[in-house]
């Protein structure tokens, strides 16, 4: 593995690929020659094959037993809903205990720097299991380490295509896409954003290094994400003039997607 201050490539461990957040993250780890080698973990086989990838497919069932190769940086992109999982146990084994089960593995693979996906409004102390599974998968993800660089990603609803079909998060496309740009000040944290931004800002934060544990909500998630975008490519920013009727159209629709989000 590389040292740290060297240039020389770095080993990548993604948890997640087939995912939403996951697929992007892949895409652009094999295209970055900051990565000289990306080792996914995965269910089953992605069916694909490239210079760099490394796929590694275990039974989650057991992730723990899993045996992966060294690597600098970890990105964990693994999560479902309570309505696909078809329990609140059975979301929980994969939000909160494969997700901490990968940080241990990634530890142990002597990984450094770690990114992982949450979700706004995650908290140990929240009324709503899924947000109250969010936060305690942070706090025990964290608890894993120590990392030189832990970045807590808090995405609200994703935009970007699925290969499966999620009820909510469609309704939230149709809604809360054309209406981000009204989400604004104390509400900004929920503005909807794609998942290719989220991605970009997971391998943003790693790359920058900065020392210790850090949450990133929509505006840090934004600014990261920018920095890896294609040359020209920007992120939509909010307006500046702050009227009374866009506020409330937002506060309305981030009413609409804390529901959607605990579905």
């Amino acid at each position: 593995m590389p040292s740290a201050g060297t240039n020389a490539p770095r080993a990548a461990l993604l948890f997640g690929a087939s995912g939403l957040v996951g697929g992007y993250c892949l895409e652009r780890l094999l295209l970055d020659d900051a990565f000289g080698r990306v080792v996914v973990v995965v269910r089953r086989s992605l069916g694909r094959s490239h210079r760099k990838l490394e796929e590694r497919v275990v039974d989650f069932a057991h992730i723990a037993d899993a045996e992966l190769p060294p690597c600098d940086d970890a990105f964990i992109c693994l999560g479902t809903t309570i309505a696909k999982a078809g329990s609140e146990a059975a979301f929980r084994k994969v939000d909160h205990d494969a997700v901490v089960a990968a940080t241990v593995l990634a530890r142990k693979s002597g990984v450094r720097r770690l990114a992982l996906v949450s979700s706004v409004g995650a908290s140990v102390d929240s009324g709503s299991f899924y947000l109250r599974v969010k936060g305690e998968t942070e706090r025990d993800a964290a608890a894993a380490g120590p990392f030189e660089t832990l970045a807590i990603v808090r995405p609200s609803l994703l935009l970007g295509g699925r290969p499966e079909r999620r009820l909510g998060e469609g309704l939230g496309q149709v809604v809360g896409g054309p209406l981000a740009p009204l989400f604004v000040g104390p509400v900004a944290r929920y503005r909807p954003v794609h998942a290719r931004v989220v991605a970009f800002a997971m391998i943003a934060a790693v790359l920058q290094g900065a020392e210790g544990t850090h949450i990133h909500e929509y505006s840090d998630i934004a600014a990261l994400g920018q920095t890896l975008l294609p040359l020209g490519a920007t992120i939509e920013r909010a307006p500046s003039v702050r009227v009374g009727l866009a506020l409330l159209s937002a506060t309305l629709v981030v009413v609409a997607i804390a529901w959607l989000i605990a579905r």
